[in-house]
């Protein structure tokens, strides 16, 4: 299947790559090969194509280029920030976060606590958002880190970043957001927020996959997870991977440039197709703030339906969405983040994400309007026996 086959409303799991992206990471696939490590020639103009791949970076986070570390990935960089939270004070020990993570924290986590360090899990009300009192008194004497997730990869919902930042740093504690999903959609500005710590990953931003970014505020002490070389200023070793870094430099400028894209037509086409599902489908309710979530996140219950089911038929009419459910082991679990804000099994697994970026088109938006009410009913008749 090729994508000219196909409606793509799963950005959230992974982007297209931008022709753009691709065309500036040809150069270090082919010639440009040299290891930026090396003192000659061929090896410090690959290093300076990273320098500017991290000015990029910096120029869409407003932080210094000095701040920004190149990872693997988004959970690469989330795992980072924990782990040196916790080395570098041994007296604290504590990590506060919600039960709505994405598995990069929320496993690392739970994990954690099976080694004895204790983990405090904030819950969230039916809209997705946190209380942030019950936040604040959470955060002790022994908190090495406080976690809290820019936008929520599931249903979209943004949480008040800039007023977490300004309550973990007054009680004394570290600060690190997974903004894996907010990147590229909506303006971020470090120079402004407290953050210690923050995630990102290319591939949800018109990157390929396996590149990522973990910035560390200057004045925060960073131990590094990947000891070796002396790489990204010794903060994360092994040779980087070039072709990314510099793909993910020109996807992070093409990004800035379509801030105001993303909050005007993305989220106008996500709006056409939400209200346009939300009239068609009887039953149909939104999951989540519907005013404070990302521009391109639509996640909505059909009761009476299964999603998986509901994947696989679209799946035939050429449409990508995802469920909000994970497969584990061959069982469906309902989605934690869809228990956490107190809905029922039944309804966490009747639902759908879609999610858009600036390549989906107004025609895919109507062509997915005529085809997804259909399946809905399509599938509840056959449920009731009709």
């Amino acid at each position: 299947m090729t994508a000219s086959n196909f409606i793509y409303l799963d950005n959230n799991a992974t982007t297209q790559v931008d022709p753009a992206v691709v065309e500036e990471m040809m150069p270090y696939l082919t010639e440009l090969y040299g290891n930026p490590s090396s003192g000659y020639r061929f090896g410090t103009q690959v290093n300076k194509a990273i320098e500017t791949a991290r000015e990029r970076v910096a120029l869409l986070l407003g932080c210094e280029p000095s701040e920004v570390i190149f990872t693997s990935c988004g959970t690469e960089s989330t795992n980072s920030a924990i782990q040196s939270a916790l080395l570098m004070d041994r007296d604290r020990q504590h990590i506060v976060t919600t039960r709505v993570e994405h598995s990069a924290t929320l496993k690392h986590c739970e994990t954690l606590a099976k080694r004895g360090y204790e983990i405090t899990w904030l819950g969230v009300d039916s809209e997705g958002q946190l209380d942030l009192a019950e936040l604040e008194k959470s955060i002790r004497s022994d908190t090495a880190l406080v976690t809290v997730m820019c936008a929520n990869n599931e249903t979209g919902v943004l949480f008040p970043v800039d007023e977490i930042a300004e309550i973990i740093r007054k009680k004394g504690a570290l600060f690190h957001t997974d903004a894996v999903q907010a990147i590229g959609k909506i303006p971020v500005d470090l120079a402004e927020a407290k953050v210690n710590f923050l995630s990102l990953s290319g591939h949800k931003l018109h990157c390929p996959k396996g590149v990522g970014v973990l910035y560390v505020n200057k004045r925060t002490r960073f131990h590094p997870m990947l000891i070796g070389g002396s790489q990204e200023g010794g903060k994360r070793a092994g040779t980087q991977n070039v072709a990314s870094i510099v793909g993910l430099g020109k996807a992070c400028e093409i990004a800035g440039e379509n801030l105001d894209h993303e909050a005007v037509e993305v989220r106008a086409l996500r709006d056409e197709f939400e209200q346009g599902i939300l009239a068609a489908v009887e039953g149909a309710q939104l999951n989540g703030d519907p005013i404070h979530r990302l521009p391109n996140t639509s996640n909505l219950a059909f009761s009476g339906i299964d999603s998986e089911a509901v994947l696989l038929l679209l799946d035939q009419h050429g449409i990508c969405c995802s469920s909000g459910s994970a497969c584990t082991t061959g069982s469906v679990h309902a989605s934690h983040v869809l228990k956490a804000m107190g809905f029922s099994d039944e309804r966490a697994r009747s639902s759908l994400r879609f999610s858009l970026s600036r390549f989906n088109t107004r025609e895919q938006v109507r062509q997915a309007l005529e085809i997804v009410p259909n399946v809905i009913q399509k599938l509840r008749r056959v449920s009731h026996g009709g």
